[in-house]
């Protein structure tokens, strides 16, 4: 009965379902999740290095998934072979520890790296450009419902029990993952070089504004949440909840809302955030306020720059390559929070030193929105030019481009090339679609681009959505 409805499941829903119940597996156990710690607190184990190892190798992960995973197929194939190595690498945990438990941790992180990366491919494939925000936002809030859902039954339970329940999560994300559809048209030899440039200075800026801003998240994981260890109760289940309700508000706020105005009130609540750890007590009320602000703060900012990346996915076609730099630069900005973290603790320094390098880092992110905005509108307009433009049926494209006095210098066939390049398409899409070879196509871009005095698709998008006739 339940495999006959995975049927009726659009691959947006496949997509979103398929990735969550793997994520609630990651993040509530080799994500530095409860259960890992739970267990070292049974065996009475340190798992510092075991966590820092797990963390480098998911960085690695991240980072190389676009060398080997370059199509849908191949994403696909990733999930059906990792899943089950997953639910192997947990089992040796039921028992006492060991080799493996390292090797577990290490080899699935750095399988998990590759498998988040991967997803982008069905991040772009399922969703239309302006609601990928959505997908997103839905993918992230199941899966930290299904991680509180493991946590709580961690904790308050049995370890054996959230240990269990995860591996059953990856059985049905294995599952769903067969249901997942193959596109075998998705063009991986040619990516649009001609935006590469933009590209990779817009994916360089957004990464040190990550790394910056998640440097707070590992001194939180390091400072913060060991000193609010006695309420178990409360940090089990609350932990994430306001992390998901700001997500959650964040998806559903009209188009028309100026969401970059967000992005400096998120800023503030991490401010005081850490003036409060600062000045508070160790209380559950002093905790709620702290919690509330500071992850509250993360839901805005990790929902705003995996949008970002969502919607640069549809410059590049090495979908993995693109999602796995971005969230890698989240991973070591973790890193580094917790190093520093680690350091401050290691030299018995007091809670004013780490809410203090905090708020130093606080500023600099305040400093660097400005910097940050301005590289980014320019992607965005693109982008909100290219979603009107596809949206068009493809009689009004080829009316618009007939009707751009700035397009009369060109040929009928480089109308019709300009055309598809507005589109998105690759050059090999728009050989086949003009029956003409790819070499032909380059020759006539590199027409169009020289007749507009232009060396970018970006700059012919803009040449076109300012054009005023």
């Amino acid at each position: 009965m339940i495999y006959s409805r995975l049927g009726q499941l659009n691959e947006r829903q496949l997509a979103i379902i398929v990735h969550s119940l793997f994520s609630g597996w990651m993040l509530s156990f080799i994500f530095e999740g409860q259960i890992l710690y739970t267990l070292s607190e049974i065996h009475d184990i340190n798992i510092d290095i075991m966590i820092f190892g797990g963390l480098a190798a998911f960085f690695l992960g991240l980072i190389l998934s676009g060398f080997f995973v370059k199509s849908q197929k191949r994403a696909r194939r990733l999930f059906l072979y990792c899943y089950p190595v997953f639910i192997l690498i947990s089992l040796p945990f039921f028992s006492e520890p060991s080799l493996l438990w390292t090797l577990g941790i290490i080899i699935g992180s750095f399988l998990a790296g590759n498998c988040v990366a991967s997803w982008g491919y069905y991040l772009k494939s399922s969703t239309p450009k302006s609601e990928k925000i959505k997908t997103i936002a839905d993918m992230i809030i199941l899966s930290n419902i299904l991680m509180i859902i493991i946590n709580i039954a961690t904790i308050h339970i049995s370890y054996f029990l959230g240990l269990a329940l995860s591996i059953v999560m990856l059985l049905f994300a294995f599952m769903f993952a067969l249901k997942l559809p193959i596109d075998y048209h998705i063009d991986d030899s040619c990516e649009s070089a001609e935006s590469h440039v933009s590209i990779k200075s817009l994916l360089v800026f957004l990464c040190f504004f990550i790394i910056v801003i998640t440097i707070n998240s590992g001194l939180m994981y390091e400072v913060v949440n060991p000193a609010f260890e006695h309420l178990k109760w409360l940090t089990s289940w609350y932990w994430a909840v306001p992390y998901i309700i700001a997500i959650l508000i964040m998806r559903n706020l009209p188009k028309e809302i100026n969401r970059s105005h967000l992005l400096y009130v998120a800023i503030a609540m991490m401010g005081i955030s850490f003036i409060s750890f600062m000045c508070l007590g160790r209380n559950a009320i002093s905790y709620i306020i702290i919690d509330t602000l500071m992850l509250g703060a993360c839901g805005v900012y990790d929902l705003f720059w995996w949008s970002i990346l969502g919607e640069s996915l549809d410059f590049r076609d090495n979908s993995a390559r693109i999602l796995g730099i971005g969230l890698s630069a989240n991973i070591l900005g973790i890193l580094l929070g917790a190093i520093i973290g680690n350091i401050i603790i290691f030299n018995n320094a007091s809670s004013t030193n780490p809410t203090l390098l905090a708020l130093t880092v606080v500023c600099v992110g305040l400093a660097l929105l400005p910097f940050l905005h301005k590289h980014l509108s320019f992607l965005l307009k693109d982008h909100i030019y290219l979603k009107m433009y596809s949206e068009m049926i493809i009689e009004e494209q080829d009316n618009k481009i007939n009707h751009i006095k700035k397009l009369e210098i060109l040929s009928e066939r480089e109308k019709q090339v300009t055309s598809r390049l507005l589109q998105g398409k690759t050059y090999k899409t728009i050989a086949e679609e003009l029956f003409i070879s790819e070499n032909t196509v380059k020759y006539f871009v590199k027409n169009i681009y020289s007749k507009f005095n232009i060396r970018s698709r970006s700059e012919l998008i803009e040449t076109i959505f300012d054009d005023k006739n």
